[in-house]
This record gives structure tokens, sequence and C-alpha cells, in this order.
């Protein structure tokens, strides 16, 4: 009778267990479909913007209606310091935005950089949404963008995409925070080093479309130093200079001269942030 009764509990646990992983399937294929409709090709959305990809299918569709597809352009200025933010901008995989400060002295920093991990303009308050900060697109690519409005509508509808959105907001705030340590307190090539991770990261590829003299803007430094420091970086193997372009031969190499800024904000994206969950590898048992 015991013997009887486990196996009988056996059998229930287990079909249980196999009709929420059967659910489970159906909601990634479920998901999958809806990210490739609004990605508008044979990838998942989660390829182009994993912010979004954090969405459950509800919210998605949601979303999708009001998501419109664009190009950015290299230089394109999304918005200046005062004007009003109009949209929301989420940039696919290889784009890479900008927020940057130009004190009056005339010498500009970037303060954070938003590529394929997140999104630029979402996460302001309801009613007029004055910039402070300049916003421009670094390395040009594809992305989708939402109205403000309709954004803000969506958020009173939907308690997840209002707390998404919330979270992201915090992870953004800790980049600007860290930022703001690492000028003040790290060697230029620490700093050098560290932004490279963090473009290599937003765009998800190991080749960043960056001049000398633009990443000495984004440091707030001359370009000659930058030179100075990109070239011996190069000269140990852990980058390769080309025209435009600065490849990013040892991530690791990179890694160990960076400061430790880079790992602090990522590990707090990662703890702030919903996983993306069974779209990058499958299911879990």
């Amino acid at each position: 009778m015991f013997a009887a009764t486990c196996a009988s509990l056996r059998f229930g646990i287990s079909k249980q267990y196999w009709a929420v992983r059967l659910a489970k399937i159906v909601e990634c294929q479920m998901k999958n479909h809806h990210l490739r409709r609004i990605s508008g090709n044979e990838g998942t959305f989660e390829e182009n913007n994993s912010l979004l990809a954090r969405l459950s299918v509800i919210d998605l569709e949601l979303m999708a209606p009001h998501l419109q597809k664009i190009s950015l352009l290299k230089g394109q200025v999304l918005f200046e310091p005062g004007e009003d933010v109009e949209h929301c901008y989420f940039p696919a995989k290889g784009c890479m935005l900008s927020l940057v400060i130009h004190p009056p002295e005339g010498k500009s920093i970037e303060v954070a950089n938003i590529g394929f991990e997140g999104a630029l303009g979402g996460i302001v308050s309801a009613g007029y949404k004055p910039a402070f900060t300049r916003a421009v697109v670094q390395i040009a690519g594809d992305g989708r963008r939402i109205s403000l409005d309709r954004l803000d509508a969506l958020k009173g509808r939907s308690p997840a995409i209002r707390d998404l959105f919330t979270r992201y907001a915090d992870a953004l705030l800790a980049q600007v925070l860290q930022s703001v340590a690492c000028n003040a307190l790290h060697s230029l090539e620490e700093r050098c080093c560290r932004w490279l991770l963090m473009a290599r990261e937003s765009m998800g590829a190991s080749d960043v479309a960056v001049t000398h003299e633009l990443l000495a803007e984004m440091l707030g430094v001359q370009r000659t130093y930058v030179t100075a420091i990109v070239r011996g970086l190069q000269s140990r193997g852990i980058i390769k200079l080309q025209r435009g372009l600065i490849r990013i031969e040892e991530p690791a190499g990179l890694r160990g001269l960076a400061c430790g800024c880079y790992d602090d904000v990522q590990r707090h994206f990662s703890c702030v942030l919903p996983p993306i969950g069974d779209l990058r590898g499958g299911l879990s048992p």
C-alpha cells in the first residue's frame, strides 16, 4: 500500500513537472514568434534589444504596434539639454548612443552609453520632460522608438512594463554614478579600457567603430593622450587599430587593465534587471 502511494505521488509530481515544462516551452515559442514579428527578421528581438526581450508575451503585444523601426545615423543628435524628450529609443545590436555633458568651459564628456542592453529616453517622468544632457548617436545602426506619451500610457496599463523601466532607471543611474567616480579616481588608461569594454558590451561586437578623436571626446581628454594609450594597447596585442575602428583582440587582457568600475556596473545590471530567461539557451529542468 505504501509503495503504491509513493508510486502514485511520483507519477503525480512527474505529471505536474512535465505540464509546467510544456507550458514553458509553449511560452518560449510564443514569445519567440512575437519577438521575430517585432524585429522584422529571422532573429529574435533579443538579438537586437535585450531590454524589450525581458518583457512577457502580453507586454510585447501591448508595445509591438507602437514600436517604429528607425535608422540611427552617426552623429545624429536625438535631443539637446532643455529640449522636451519626445521618444524612447531602443538601439539594436551594433548601435551605441551616448549621454554627453557639455559644460560652459567647452570640454564635453560622456556620462553614460547605451547599446542593445537598454534604452534612451524612457526613464523620465510623465508630463514635461526636459533633457539635462545631449543624446547623440556615437555608432550608427538600427533601432526602434516609441513616443513617450504612448509609453507612459503603457506603463499605466502594465505594472510589469512600469517595473522594468524603473529597474532600468536604477541600472542606468548606477552607470552614471560609477562614471563620475571613475573619472575622478582612475588613470586614463584604466578609463580607456573600461570604455572599450562597455562599448563592446553595448554593441555586442568586438569591432568598435570609434576614432581616436571621438574616444578622446568621450573621455574628456586631448586626442594625443588617447592615441598614446591605444598604441600601447596594440603593441601588447590587446587591440588592433584600423582606420576609424578599434578591434578588441583580447577582451581578458583589456579587462585586466581596466578599473573595477566595468565589473561593478555589470554586476548591478544583472542584479537589478530581470533575466531574459529561456530565450538565450533553452529550458533548464
